[in-house]
């Protein structure tokens, strides 16, 4: 899907469809093209479809983490002009992390949460190093096993990782990012979010395990958990129709 981006002051983000605004935050490896499933479903559904480009290279190291990135997306919120308690916040692995954040620290804005294979109480991912990051296969094989289907890491998902990681620049704050998600671990914050929430989870996952999605269950006081079989860290990815499907069943629950 090519994406024709809107500009409001600083922000650049996708937008399609009318209705109730579902903000989508994409994650540390991932782009707004990862969640072309949902853009295309939901504004058919009745649902505003809202992705913006979250600075994740763009600021100075010190400021690069994840609350400034959650402080972004209430920002960006007000910005939109939206009213208190109007949007749902919609987050894949570090996304749901921001969201998580973003709803902690400013629970106002938020009707709803969704979180898919979101860090916040744990995640394995590449490390704190990429000694091998200008062997091409090893960052295949890393981008792979984000799947339970590796064919669904394209050459182009491939060669996104691989770009990224041999960027010094990007590299640096990818560590940086990765380091703060360990740093805001919010498992004594989550019993205190009283959000509706919706956790759509990978059973294969080995980024997240689904013991992570347990425990997300536990901690947050009103939440829904959906699993989705033979998948793996990026459900709207690896089964779109599925993720779509589970999503708008709880929101029609939810009567969002």
């Amino acid at each position: 899907m090519a994406h024709q981006l809107k500009k409001n002051g600083k922000f650049s983000y996708l937008d399609q469809g009318e209705g109730t605004p579902i903000i989508v935050l994409h994650g540390l490896m991932g782009g707004l093209s990862n969640f072309d499933s949902v853009c295309e479903f939901f504004p058919k559904n009745g649902y505003r479809v809202i992705i913006p480009e979250l600075p994740l290279y763009s600021l100075s190291l010190i400021k690069t983490n994840v609350k400034t990135y959650a402080n972004y997306v209430a920002d960006f919120i007000k910005q939109m002009g939206f009213d208190e308690k109007e949007v749902i916040l919609l987050g894949n692995s570090l996304g749901g992390h921001i969201g998580l954040l973003c709803t902690r620290l400013h629970p106002q804005l938020v009707k709803g949460l969704v979180i898919t294979g979101s860090s916040g109480l744990y995640e394995s991912a590449m490390g704190d190093s990429y000694p091998k990051r200008n062997n091409y296969e090893y960052i295949k094989n890393k981008a792979e096993e984000v799947f339970y289907d590796p064919a669904v890491a394209t050459k182009e998902i491939v060669d996104d990782v691989f770009a990224t990681v041999n960027d010094r620049s990007k590299l640096i704050r990818t560590l940086a990012i990765a380091k703060s998600a360990i740093r805001h671990n919010m498992a004594k914050d989550l019993p205190n979010m009283h959000t509706p929430t919706c956790i759509i989870w990978g059973k294969n996952d080995v980024v997240t395990p689904p013991k992570v999605a347990k425990e997300f269950h536990e901690l947050l006081p009103d939440s829904d958990l959906y699993w989705i079989d033979k998948c793996g860290h990026a459900a709207m990815m690896e089964h779109p129709d599925e993720f779509n499907r589970l999503l708008f069943k709880w929101l029609q629950k939810r009567k969002f």
